[in-house]
């Protein structure tokens, strides 16, 4: 049994509560710099090194400048084309005969007719105008004793529609003066110009074809310089086709024009007329139908290719641009150790220096990208004051040209802010 003194002694041991531990709390983390923060701090970095990064970021401005001004140029080329080919008849079908099969030794001529134009006509309801053609050379006198050999073409007056004609002076004959078989011409600019004086002055002159006399009624020339690659010649009268056939032996006619609604219908048309051209015909004979399908897309193609190889020589630029960039970054770290291994003794980490570094690549590029932008597009939009022609500007040039001015300052910008960040602080306090 034990005493009183030990039973003493124990109580208080046991009466006396448990010793409480308290866990030591974290130290509280550092918080890291917000985004505004680090460009605010590159943008300093930039201010304290304004010719050095003002010369790097020049490379971009020529950079981004140039793609936005060959994006500009390609768009302008291929409108260009477009319209030159529109202005020649981009709705446009022709039919020619070719002649006979390549089996056929002899056979007779089954040249095309009025009537196969009245058969497309009425067949083919996509068709909005037509003309045939027939083309006679002729030698006319031009005063002072001087004769000039022309070409005479017998159409009808849809023929203008259907080429997209223009006329300067006076008119082109119309219906009524074809039912009347009435001799009336119209000629080219450079042919009243040569004959006459001008346009104007050749309106009621008369032209005597084979001994008949013909009434200048107004003058014409086609929308867009074909460069002699069109029936039309500089040299060229145009008369109703009624009275073309005084000077033909049979109703036979060089070619046939026609017009389509919109361009969706050129092709399905060029089909039906075809097959209308080729039933009416023999077998063996040759038709071909044609249309500027074709050539539109040989057009679209080409100013694509052109405007691949200008980026090809912007995206040099830029490449260039974007080693200037890395350059000029990686002697900024070199230049910049000491600064680098205070701001890691302090408690900057990697992932904050290389982010920092990063920043100011980014800044230059966009700083440089954003000027080229600006230049990129006053130079089209200027061109809109001082000429009538419309310069197209791509809003798709613009938003490509940050992407890429952001993109080359984040690639190039790496490899430095990389190297930046891999810094030994102590060797980086070192350094001298």
């Amino acid at each position: 049994m034990p005493s009183a003194t030990e039973v003493s002694a124990e109580q208080p041991r046991a009466a006396s509560a448990p010793v409480s531990r308290t866990a030591t709390p974290p130290p509280p983390r550092r918080p890291t710099l917000a985004l505004g923060e680090i460009f605010a701090f590159a943008y300093d970095t930039f201010m304290s090194n304004k010719v050095r990064f003002a010369l790097t970021a020049l490379g971009m401005v020529i950079g981004t400048a140039s793609l936005i001004l060959v994006v500009t140029i390609g768009l302008t080329g291929k409108q260009y084309i477009l319209r030159q080919i529109q202005a020649i008849g981009a709705n446009i079908i022709y039919v020619e005969y070719s002649g006979g099969g390549q089996r056929i030794t002899a056979s007779a001529p089954d040249p095309l007719t009025v009537d196969d134009m009245d058969a497309v006509m009425q067949q083919v309801p996509a068709v909005k105008y037509a003309s045939p053609a027939v083309a006679l050379n002729e030698r006319i006198a031009i005063g002072n004793g001087k004769e000039k050999d022309i070409l005479v073409m017998g159409t009808s007056p849809d023929y203008s529609r259907v080429r997209n004609l223009l006329v300067p002076s006076g008119r082109f004959f119309d219906f009524q003066d074809q039912l009347a078989h009435n001799k009336v011409a119209v000629i080219t600019v450079k042919m009243a110009d040569e004959f006459y004086g001008s346009t104007d002055a050749a309106i009621g002159k008369t032209i005597k074809l084979s001994g008949l006399p013909f009434t200048v009624i107004g003058t014409f020339r086609e929308s867009v310089d074909t460069f002699g690659q069109s029936e039309v010649q500089d040299y060229t009268m145009v008369i109703p086709y009624t009275v073309s056939r005084y000077f033909t032996e049979n109703g036979a006619v060089k070619q046939i024009f026609f017009a389509v609604g919109g361009s969706q219908d050129v092709l399905p048309a060029t089909d039906q007329i075809g097959h209308i051209i080729r039933a009416r015909h023999r077998p063996e004979s040759v038709y071909t139908v044609s249309n500027l399908t074709q050539l539109l897309t040989v057009a679209d193609k080409t100013a694509n290719a052109l405007t691949l190889v200008l980026l090809l020589i912007a995206a040099v630029t830029l490449l260039v641009s974007g080693i200037g960039i890395m350059n000029i970054m990686l002697s900024t770290v070199s230049s910049r150790i000491r600064e680098i291994g205070i701001r890691k003794a302090l408690g900057a980490t990697n992932r904050e220096i290389r982010i920092q570094f990063l920043a100011e690549a980014v800044l230059i590029s966009l700083v440089g990208g954003t000027i080229g932008i600006i230049i990129g597009l006053a130079l089209p939009f200027s061109l809109r004051f001082l000429t009538e022609y419309h310069v197209p500007v791509s809003g798709w040039s613009v938003i490509i040209s940050i992407i890429v001015s952001s993109m080359v300052g984040i690639i190039f910008g790496t490899l430095p802010a990389t190297r930046a960040a891999q810094l030994d602080p102590v060797e980086s306090l070192r350094y001298e």
